[in-house]
């Protein structure tokens, strides 16, 4: 019996008024439920996301919010059997299903884990510190602090449960919340995960909200600090985009678009290689992968017109080797599409292909399937389309079928293939498939502009890739143009999006005490205790050390080029210095780094400090001679929490410290690093 789906806003499950629009099963036309948002306050939706989840949320730490999507991703795994249940009604295979369950909830772990990249506050800085003075007093720097606002995602049919995880990973780690408006078709997915999410009892109140209907005048109630996110036609984007309230308050609008995405052969392959058939199999996996339902499928395949019709005859192998039919059956290879709507769409967008090409592959009026009736489910056939002349012929870079549907298209030289791809007007992915690294420099070089994300191919990586049509979450995905011109995901670039970034200006001294990061030349705490007696708890940023003096000497350096092999020229005294950079023997940088390490050290007696494990940014920026006296500065730039693995762990965090070397001008530095130490927790 058909139930009605709910709706989880203001902290509670609400049923719209009305039956609302039914919702069917993809695979048999059955009725499943009825979804309805009808009578609800869309500006009080908004307004609870903002008074009571953002507040939550922006309190919150990176690390914390982090662990929170850790949290949410083991609890969703342990419901994977019904999600997939439900997801075999959208007409999705369990191949189909694992991209769009699993791989949604692998980008809450990746994000999870992305936490380790940002400090232990709900803010960070952004880039470099600006020095803006003669005298270190004044600089500059930028700050990303959370938008005060909501995340409104509105998602595409195709993808129910990774369209809204991808999304809400990553402004839930930037510290806002999301109300979700799913494509309604499938949103019955959907409202069975948010349902886990909110039993679980994992994010704080107003971090989720979910609608599974219209979105009313919702888009009417936004304002400034808001974000709007778009996946779907790009003619519907433009519309939203376009909204009066949206344009005022000047509110943030990413819009991801259905394009025309394209797949090279390059000029270079034959059909003897490895790569013509990694060519055939990224092909056919992208055609009938949800059955073609994929923003990122290829929907523009360009061959060399030498090879074209060799490549055409192995794609119809292949494709006919694609078993179609009930999801649930283990021999079927491709599911239905998402509905009778859809796939009347879709026959609609081929009616208007079809005037420029023909069909080569495949059939309009039947389909072969396997436990399943063509009359009740939204079954269609594989259709591989050839567009003789694709310069004359513009329909096929101009329409798209979103379905399992493809044109196959000659070109005479790379540089046409460029000209081609850009065609389309903006894709969210391209790929070339290529043994030759020139063929693929001038691809990407070529075509990069119109394209988010661009694979290059071969035999090399094919085993381990991901593949022409899989957003990855440390990627940015999404593409110029008719694409949309926006980007989701993309790691820390991703995150920033849901973050305001503020140019602060100030003394050294203040910008630390904003952003809770040492900035060099700010004042450090001199208290007589060594820092690396400090427990992790007990140590502050900018505690600081100004350690003695040592005098290098060239028996050191002699010393050290023996022990460390490193003979270079610079070092030794006999070299006839005429014409180098120097005057005489210099010291090894790496010989200064140690007598640092030698004077900053506490090492006579067991403290806090558990290990060192690396540098960064290490630089030597002016040669010492012998004779030379050094010393170091040593300061608490930077401290991180880090979780307890198991009770055996030893609670403790990571602490970043600026090492700045000087000799007796003191201007400039010798060198200057920042070194990486486990401390202990008390």
């Amino acid at each position: 019996m058909a139930t009605k789906l709910e709706n989880y806003v203001l902290g509670k499950w609400i049923s719209g008024d009305g039956e609302g629009q039914a919702l069917y099963n993809a695979v048999n036309g059955d009725t499943l439920a009825y979804a309805s948002t009808k009578g609800l306050d869309y500006a009080s939706v908004l307004d609870y996301a903002r008074k009571v989840g953002n507040p939550a949320l922006r309190k919150m730490t990176f690390q914390e919010r982090g662990l929170m999507l850790k949290a949410l991703a083991m609890h969703l795994r342990n419901h994977l059997d019904k999600f997939y249940a439900l997801s075999y009604q959208t007409g999705a295979t369990k191949a189909d299903s694992w991209v769009d369950i699993e791989g949604g909830i692998g980008n809450l772990f990746a994000n999870a884990s992305l936490r380790r990249k940002f400090p232990n506050t709900p803010f960070c800085l952004d880039g470099e510190g600006h020095n803006l003075s003669r005298n270190g007093t004044f600089m500059g720097h930028h700050l990303l602090v959370p938008k005060e606002g909501v995340a409104v995602h509105i998602n595409a049919f195709n993808f129910p449960v990774w369209g809204m995880l991808e999304k809400i990973a990553v402004n839930l780690l930037a510290g806002m919340p999301a109300v979700v408006k799913p494509a309604t078709v499938t949103s019955f997915l959907t409202e069975a995960v948010v349902r886990e999410i909110v039993a679980s009892g994992i994010l704080p109140a107003g971090a989720l909200q979910l609608l599974c209907g219209s979105a009313g005048d919702m888009l009417e109630h936004v304002y400034s600090q808001d974000v709007i996110t778009f996946t779907g036609s790009a003619s519907t984007g433009l519309m939203l985009k376009s909204g009066k309230r949206i344009l005022e308050e000047n509110v943030p609008f990413n819009l991801e678009a259905d394009s025309l995405n394209c797949m090279v052969l390059g000029e270079d392959v034959t059909p003897d290689m490895p790569e013509w058939d990694i060519f055939v199999k990224e092909v056919r996996k992208e055609m009938t992968t949800k059955a073609g339902q994929k923003c990122t499928a290829v929907r523009r395949i360009f061959v060399p017109e030498n090879r074209i019709d060799a490549m055409q005859e192995s794609l119809m192998k292949a494709l006919a080797q694609t078993t179609i039919g009930n999801p649930l059956n283990e021999k079927v290879r491709m599911g239905s599409l998402a509905g009778k709507n859809q796939q009347q769409e879709v026959m609609e967008q081929v009616q208007k292909l079809l005037a420029v090409s023909q069909i080569v592959y495949g059939s309009l009026d039947s389909v072969e399937l396997i436990d399943a009736d063509a009359q009740k489910g939204a079954f269609m056939s594989p259709l591989l389309l050839r567009n003789e002349d694709p310069f004359g012929s513009l329909a096929t870079h101009e329409v798209e079928a979103f379905g399992p549907v493809s044109t196959i298209m000659p070109y005479k030289n790379m540089d046409e293939a460029i000209a081609l791809s850009k065609m389309g007007k903006g894709s969210l992915c391209s790929s070339i498939i290529t043994a030759s690294g020139k063929v693929a420099q001038d691809y990407v070089l070529g075509a990069g502009m119109y394209h988010g994300r661009v694979l290059v191919l071969n035999s090399e990586c094919a085993k381990e890739s991901t593949g022409h049509g899989s957003p990855l979450p440390l990627l940015v995905h999404g593409g110029p143009g008719r694409a949309g011109g926006g980007e989701e995901m993309g790691g820390m670039r991703g995150v920033k999006h849901y973050m305001q970034r503020v140019a602060v200006q100030g003394s050294p001294t203040m910008i630390t005490a904003i952003s809770e990061q040492y900035q060099q030349n700010a004042k450090g705490f001199h208290d007589g205790i060594h820092p690396f007696r400090k427990t992790f708890e007990v140590l502050k940023v900018g505690d600081q050390l100004i350690t003695e003096k040592r005098t290098i000497t060239s028996e050191d350096i002699d010393r050290f080029a023996d022990l460390s092999g490193d003979h270079f020229y610079a070092h030794m005294k006999d070299t006839d210095f005429a014409g180098t950079m120097f005057t005489h023997q210099v010291a090894h940088g790496y010989f200064i780094m140690s007598v640092a390490a030698g004077l900053f050290v506490d090492s006579y007696e067991m403290n806090p400090v558990l290990l060192n494990y690396g540098i960064d940014e290490l630089r030597f920026t002016k040669p010492v001679y012998p004779g030379t006296d050094v010393y170091v500065r040593f300061t608490c730039k930077e401290k991180i929490e880090q979780e307890q693995r198991d009770e055996q762990d030893i609670p403790k965090g990571i602490v970043k410290w600026l090492v700045e070397i000087f000799d007796e001008s003191e201007e400039p530095l010798v060198g200057i690093a920042t070194i990486l130490t486990m401390v202990r927790k008390g």
